[in-house]
């Protein structure tokens, strides 16, 4: 067998991000059936100026909310959680019955418990002198 070299970079090529993804997804479609992953976007606009903004994704039967943003001139009026529940909507046409997330203890945690979200997972020191915490949510 032939020696294996490691190398370390910050960006793969696209042939290289190509080889890592489909080889993974290969075997979890092997394991599983077919996650289904599609890409989730939800979108809000005030006077053509978009003010806040879900990324995410569903996966197999879940809900996964990647990034949540509203502008702060915005923030306080319901926007975040009309995004969220557009989103959890969204997955159950998808055939979700759930929804995963996680959020820095200085951003966001009380607002998903307020919608039903429990901590599932904490990383402490996660940036230093603060928590990263996973929360799931039932649909």
């Amino acid at each position: 067998m032939d020696e294996i070299e490691i190398t370390t970079r910050e960006s793969p090529s696209p042939e290289e991000r190509g080889a890592i993804i489909g080889g993974l997804v290969g075997y979890n479609d092997a394991q599983a059936s077919p996650s289904h992953h599609r890409e989730l976007t939800v979108l809000s606009y005030r006077a053509g100026e978009l003010v806040g903004g879900l990324l995410g994704f569903t996966h197999w039967n879940w809900v996964f909310i990647k990034q949540l943003w509203v502008a702060e001139a915005v923030r306080g009026c319901g926007i975040g959680q009309r995004l969220i529940r557009a989103a959890e909507q969204e997955g159950v046409t998808r055939g979700c019955g759930h929804a995963h997330c996680d959020t820095f203890g200085f951003q966001a945690l009380p607002f998903y418990q307020k919608l039903g979200y429990e901590i599932f997972g904490r990383l402490d020191d996660y940036p230093p002198g603060h928590a990263r915490y996973f929360l799931q949510k039932r649909l």
